[in-house]
């Protein structure tokens, strides 16, 4: 696999990370309050209780940083790299109270990017070999997208565009609104700036023909078969950037890879990507 991309800026994250720790801290943790002496000092590791993608270790570091900044974290383990079951992923030393503050939050964090990471690498692996890249949606956790599509990448996968802001994607309901996928792209194409990327959603052969007549970069190919789209691909794959959508599955993926098809975007990535099972143990 390459090398895992940039991690997302703090900027982009920790506003997410303090609400997560104001939604489980509240005004303070009173098992432990109540429980624990508040000059008690130990060492935790957080470990994989099964095989997984490592994805945002260095965010959930930060979040024991935020509860406490005399907290020592060490990475065990690097972006990207698969960790078997019962590897260590991080340690941490100082404030037993102040480790078990940070505990749930750092583990559904990493519970989540560590489960995206893992469910894109098996939709990489299914398509190896044939060309065609693993693409993600804006079908993501709210307040979660650039954690979502950032273990994406760890992945292996693509991201498609990050919201509605940074590319043109024209689909059903605005080809109904404009009165065709032709005007639509022609519109746009007219008024939109140049570097925007123009996609345009497409259902048939002429729909196809009409959109790359009007300047299209790339056509969409929605729920459409696997014959469908091999139809497709053999007719306009080499004029342009095609990809698939909707209706695919680990089972399946392959069977749409093989038709030739630049690029298959799943909502799945993120929207039904399994959690994976990561735990802290006082040590």
């Amino acid at each position: 696999m390459p090398a895992p991309p940039a991690l997302p800026h703090p900027s982009t994250t920790e506003a997410l990370l303090r609400l997560a720790l104001e939604e489980d801290l509240g005004p303070g943790d009173v098992t432990s309050q109540h429980v624990l002496d508040a000059a008690a000092k130990g060492r935790a590791v957080i470990e994989a209780r099964e095989e997984l993608v490592v994805a945002a270790l260095p965010i959930a570091a930060r979040v024991f940083a935020l509860v406490d900044p005399e907290l020592g974290v060490s990475l065990e383990i690097e972006e990207g790299k698969q960790a078997a079951a019962g590897a260590a992923l991080l340690r941490i030393e100082g404030s037993v109270r102040s480790i078990l503050g940070a505990e749930r939050t750092a583990l559904n964090l990493l519970s989540r990017t560590c489960g995206v990471a893992t469910w894109t690498r098996r939709f990489v692996d299914r398509v190896a070999g044939t060309g065609a890249a693993i693409v993600d949606t804006r079908k993501t956790l709210p307040g979660w997208r650039v954690l979502d599509k950032y273990a994406v990448a760890v992945g292996g996968g693509i991201n498609h565009r990050a919201g509605l802001h940074d590319a043109i994607l024209i689909k059903d309901n605005h080809v109904a609104a404009a009165g065709g996928v032709g005007a639509a792209v022609t519109r746009a194409r007219a008024s939109a700036p140049p570097h925007l990327w123009l996609q345009a959603e497409v259902e048939s052969a002429e729909q196809a023909e009409e959109a790359l007549a009007a300047g299209a970069d790339a056509l969409l190919l929605d729920n459409r078969s696997v014959e469908e789209t091999r139809a497709l691909v053999e007719r306009f794959g080499d004029r342009i950037v095609l990809e698939s959508s909707g209706g695919i599955t680990l089972d399946n993926v392959r069977d749409y890879a093989e038709t030739g098809v630049a690029r298959i975007s799943l909502g799945a990535l993120t929207h039904s990507a399994p959690a994976v099972d990561v735990a802290l143990e006082m040590i």
